[in-house]
C-alpha cells in the first residue's frame, strides 16, 4: 500500500480525542505485525473512563536506529463544512485528500507506514520504531503514558536512537516548539434576581484578578525575558479566557471562572508565571488549580544530528514552530525533530487537507532516513 491508501483507511476512523481510539490502534497493530514488526501495547482509560491505546512497535535489530512518533486521535469535526462528504470519509479532489486527520496527522504515519514496507527487517542492522500515542490534541496523555511504562521507549532512549516527532511541518526540519500550560482560577457567588440583596456576584472577586492577568500580558509583550525572536510570535501567547456562567442580565453571576494559556519558548520557567497567578488567586480568595503541562522542545540546530538530518532531506537550515507536540513527553530522548509531511495551517480546519505530492515525498524522504541510519 501506497501512503495515499494507508491515509483514506486511517481517516475513516473516527478516533477524536473524546472517544475511545482502540479501534484504530487495533488496525494499525495489525498492519504493523503484517510489516514485520514487533509489538508492544499500552491501554489505559482517560479521565471520563473511555479506553485508550498506545502501539509501539519495533522492526530490525539491536538499537538505535530511528524512532518515530504520532498520535492516532484527532480534534472533532462538528463544523465540518464539506456537504459532498463527511469528515470521515476521505476523498481525493484535484491534488488534495480531504478528511478529518489527513494532515494532523493519520497522513504522516501513513508515509511512515508505506516507507517501513519498502524493508524487510533482515535489512534493518538498527532498528525502525512506530509509536503511535492516544490523546495528544488534549495534553499528550498517551505520550505520558508511553514515556512512562514503555519498554521499547527505554529501549529507543538507552539506545540513543534518532526521534521524528511527524506533526506537519511541509518537510522542514523543526529544532524547537514552545511548551504549553495552562491554569484555571474559579470565584464562586450565589445566584439571585439581581434587584435584590439576596444573590452573591461571583465576578467581584475575579476582577482584581483578571486585572492582574491583564497586567502580567502586557509584561510579556515587552519584558525580554519572556520573548525569543527565534519564533513568531516571538511572546508566549498569554491568552485569558473567562466565564461567569449567567443565562440572563437580571441574575447575579453564581460562578466567574478565569482560564490562562501560555507558550514559553526553551530556557524560561512557566512556574514563576503559575505561581504569580496562584498568589494573586489566593489574596482574591478563588480556587485555583494548575493543568497539565508541556515543556518546549529543543535540540541544538548546529548538533552533528541536525545537520545530518538537513543533509539527508536537502534542506539548508533548522526551523522553530509555535505550536506543541508529544515531544514535549519524549526529553529523556536527546537526539529528535520535528519532521512531518502536511501544511499544519490545514490542521484541525473545517476542510481539512493533505495535498498528495506531500504524501508522496513524505514517504520519500522517511525511506531516506531509514536507509541511512537504519541500513
Amino acid at each position: 500500500m501506497d501512503a495515499l491508501a494507508y491515509n483514506k483507511e486511517l481517516i475513516r476512523f473516527e478516533s477524536t480525542s473524546p472517544l475511545s481510539n482502540v479501534e484504530v490502534s487495533n488496525y494499525c497493530e495489525d498492519k504493523l505485525k503484517a510489516l514485520g514488526f514487533d509489538i508492544e501495547r499500552i491501554e489505559y482509560d482517560d479521565a471520563n473512563g473511555v479506553r485508550k491505546a498506545n502501539v509501539i512497535a519495533k522492526k530490525g535489530n539491536g538499537t538505535g536506529g530511528v524512532a518515530y512518533f504520532c498520535h492516532t486521535d484527532v480534534v472533532p469535526a462538528d463544523t465540518w463544512r464539506i456537504k459532498e462528504h463527511g469528515p470521515f470519509e476521505p476523498a481525493v479532489e484535484g491534488d488534495k485528500l480531504y478528511g478529518r486527520g489527513s494532515c494532523d496527522m493519520k497522513g504522516s504515519l501513513s508515509c511512515a507506514l508505506a516507507a517501513a514496507e519498502r524493508f524487510s527487517a533482515d535489512e534493518l542492522k538498527q532498528p525502525f520504531y512506530i509509536t503511535c500515542t492516544a490523546d495528544e490534541e488534549v495534553g499528550y496523555i498517551g505520550a505520558k503514558q508511553v514515556a512512562q511504562k514503555s519498554k521499547l521507549y527505554r529501549e529507543m532512549v538507552e539506545g540513543d536512537a534518532r526521534g521524528i516527532i511527524g506533526e506537519p511541518t511541509m518537510l522542514e526540519v523543526v529544532y524547537a516548539h514552545k511548551g504549553t500550560t495552562g491554569f484555571s482560577a474559579v470565584s464562586q457567588g450565589r445566584a439571585a434576581h439581581s434587584s435584590t440583596d439576596k444573590g452573591l456576584n461571583a465576578n467581584l472577586a475575579m476582577i482584581p484578578f483578571l486585572a492582574e492577568m491583564k497586567a502580567i500580558h502586557d509584561e510579556t509583550l515587552q519584558d525580554p525575558a519572556w520573548r525569543d525572536e527565534r519564533f513568531n510570535p516571538p511572546t508566549i501567547s498569554w491568552n485569558i479566557g473567562i466565564n461567569d456562567h449567567t443565562t440572563a442580565i437580571n441574575i447575579t453571576p453564581p460562578q466567574s471562572v478565569c482560564t490562562v494559556y501560555f507558550r514559553v519558548m526553551p530556557n524560561m520557567d512557566a512556574q514563576i508565571l503559575v505561581d504569580r497567578a496562584r498568589k494573586v488567586a489566593e489574596k482574591c480568595g478563588l480556587e485555583f488549580q494548575a493543568h497539565g503541562n508541556g515543556a518546549p522542545l529543543y535540540v541544538d540546530p548546529h548538533s552533528d544530528f541536525v545537520n545530518e538530518f538537513l543533509d539527508i532531506t536537502g534542506k539548508t537550515e533548522a526551523q522553530t514552530v509555535t505550536y506543541g507536540t508529544d515531544g514535549a513527553m519524549f526529553s529523556d530522548l536527546k537526539r529528535k525533530v520535528v519532521y512531518g509531511p502536511g501544511d499544519i495551517a490545514q490542521a484541525h480546519t473545517d476542510d481539512e487537507w493533505i495535498t498528495l505530492e506531500q504524501l508522496e515525498q513524505g514517504t520519500e524522504m522517511f525511506e531516506k532516513l531509514i536507509r541511512r541510519w537504519c541500513t
